[in-house]
């Protein structure tokens, strides 16, 4: 090879790179809450495109119910990108396992049903069982009761990185031993929420520069730390006194424009929500189903937050 074709074969993939960069970076940005016209209509008039959906029912839905889902979300132009379905797939109780497995698979067909690619979830966690134990148990569960619906519907299993919930996939450590675990599988990936990282100590960007071809769908939610509350007191301050809080994006600590630098550089096209529980814009005053004038605030704050970084 000469010195002028060495070049020349160089030269077409910087070109193509530069090409691509010049493309507006679109991403979905959506807000996750739970159905109901009044909602989709609220993120539709926001000039949100996607919406994630908590709440529905997969064993009690008719096929009317779900034909007037498909018909509000499709009238309105709501893409949706994920069903939120948090539960124990590795409950230590058998019969409650047996219950909870049944329910998720359901879930998966309803999100077949209605076009909905992904399913927001816990890995499972079994606290009597050793680490190895559990991934172990994970991997046979989602093999034997998910991945057959998994394929008949179409939908993936994405971890969201929640400390509180029966999950193991909370960090670098849990995300490494179930997708070894898992092998090649298409079935799971993440649900990317980088604010769960920045509670726990651990770094969200570093994160999610790792596993970026993981992330299949994000939650764009802040955390601030109170460190006046944390030196004086550290983590279990006396009078269980709070030291962080969930914010919306912008109000924490997260560097939101070298994450999304991350995702736009490795060519993330799917869709990011907002997961509004902030207390300072009525996320612990909200009855819901429908968003209240206060909570829908802070959708509308976060949205004029995010648009210099999502068009």
């Amino acid at each position: 090879m000469t010195r002028r074709t060495l070049f020349g074969s160089i030269a077409v993939p910087v070109v193509a790179l530069a090409e691509r960069r010049r493309v507006e970076w679109k991403p979905q940005l959506g807000i996750l809450g739970p159905f109901t016209a009044a909602n989709v209509e609220f993120a539709r008039v926001q000039g949100f495109t996607n919406m994630i959906l908590d709440g529905l029912r997969a064993d009690k839905l008719t096929d009317s119910e779900i034909d007037n889902i498909r018909t509000t979300l499709r009238q309105a132009n709501m893409h949706v990108s994920a069903l939120q379905v948090t539960q124990n797939h590795i409950s230590a109780d058998a019969g409650q396992r047996a219950k909870e497995n049944g329910y998720f698979v359901k879930a998966i067909e309803l999100a077949g049903k209605l076009g909905v690619p992904y399913i927001g979830t816990a890995s499972g966690h079994d606290p009597a069982k050793r680490f190895r134990q559990q991934v172990d148990d994970i991997v046979r569960v989602y093999n034997e009761s998910y991945f057959p619906a998994c394929e008949r519907s179409k939908v993936r299993i994405l971890w969201e990185p929640w400390p509180e919930g029966p999950n193991l996939a909370t960090s670098p450590a849990g995300y490494d031993a179930l997708f070894k675990g898992f092998g090649n599988s298409p079935y799971v990936g993440l649900q990317y929420d980088p604010s769960h990282l920045v509670r726990q100590f651990m770094d969200p960007i570093r994160t999610a520069r790792d596993y970026v071809d993981k992330i299949y769908d994000v939650h764009l939610k802040d955390t601030e730390i109170l460190w006046p509350v944390l030196r004086a007191g550290g983590i279990n301050p006396v009078n269980k006194a709070s030291w962080w809080r969930y914010r919306i994006p912008g109000m924490g600590s997260i560097n939101w424009a070298e994450f999304f630098s991350i995702l736009q550089d490795a060519g993330y096209a799917g869709a990011m929500s907002v997961e509004h529980e902030d207390p300072l814009y009525g996320a612990d005053n909200n009855p819901g189903p429908n968003f209240s004038e206060e909570y829908k605030v802070g959708f509308v704050m976060s949205k004029r937050y995010l648009s210099q970084y999502v068009p």
